[in-house]
This record gives C-alpha cells, sequence and structure tokens, in this order.
C-alpha cells in the first residue's frame, strides 16, 4: 500500500503540470484550465482550453487530454489512468470522463457556477451509470483559483 504523503506529492507534481497547460490557455487569452491524464508515471495526454481559438465550445481541457490519450493508447477506454484538471470539470467533461472509463479524477479549484463533479451536480459517482469515478478534490486549488482570478480580473 503506497504511502498517503507520496501519494499527495504525485497529485501535486502532476497538477503541477496541469496547471502549466492552464498558463498556456491563459497566454492564448483563453480560460486557463488545463489537464493531464497520466497512466503508468508517464503523460499519456494532454490539453488546454482552446474554445475561442478553435471556435468550439467542445474544446475544453479534459476533452482534448482524454482524445490525445485515447490516441496515444490506441483505446476508447482510459483504464488504470488518472485525470488531472485545474477545475472541477462540467457537465461535459464529467460524462466525457465517465464514458472513457477514467477511473481517478483528480481536480484543483471548484466550480461553483458549472461543476458537475460535486458542487452542482455529481455526474462521475453517480451509482446509476455504468461507470463511477474516484474523486480527488481541491488539489493545489490556490494556485488554480489564483490564476483564474487574475484572467478574470484582466477582463473587467
Amino acid at each position: 500500500m503506497e504511502d498517503d504523503s507520496n501519494m499527495q506529492t504525485d497529485h501535486e507534481r502532476w497538477m503541477e503540470m496541469a496547471l502549466r497547460q492552464a498558463e498556456r490557455a491563459f497566454e492564448e487569452e483563453e480560460v486557463p484550465v488545463g489537464a493531464v491524464v497520466i497512466k503508468d508515471g508517464r503523460v499519456i495526454g494532454k490539453g488546454y482550453n482552446q474554445n475561442e481559438q478553435l471556435k468550439d465550445p467542445t474544446a475544453h481541457a479534459e476533452i482534448i487530454a482524454i482524445t490525445a490519450a485515447a490516441n496515444t493508447l490506441g483505446d476508447k477506454r482510459l483504464d488504470d489512468c488518472t485525470l488531472y484538471v485545474t477545475l472541477e470539470p462540467c457537465a461535459m467533461c464529467a460524462g466525457a470522463i465517465v464514458l472513457a472509463r477514467i477511473p481517478v479524477l483528480v481536480f484543483g479549484a471548484y466550480d461553483a457556477k458549472a461543476g458537475a463533479c460535486g458542487t452542482l451536480m455529481n455526474i462521475v459517482e453517480d451509482k446509476r451509470l455504468n461507470h463511477s469515478v474516484h474523486v480527488i478534490p481541491g488539489v493545489l486549488d490556490d494556485k488554480s483559483t489564483a490564476l483564474l482570478k487574475s484572467f478574470f480580473g484582466a477582463l473587467r
């Protein structure tokens, strides 16, 4: 069994990588959300919000990272993977997480307006669905929140 302190260190390390993706979004004037998919200790997919750039409402960080991971594995199922994302996923992304069969979701900041992994609803842990996800919320939430506040503050 793994030591929880080491697990937290690993979660923080991967979340830092997701934050770097979010910073890329910020630099491209996108809402700064980043995501990485990890399997067996390596990154198999990463992404950041690109809604404005791609003119695509589905171009969320999670969707881009999940698609990249599925392409890397050559499989639509992301068994034994962990998704790290800087902001609690919305309903669309939560649905994609369930459909991809991702067993573990780690997120940073809670999303009071669109969070679908515990805040407004909880799609990923809904027992009525054929797959549920173990959720670890609040990892480096202070950094995720600060980045989002900085972005939205600059818009005002």
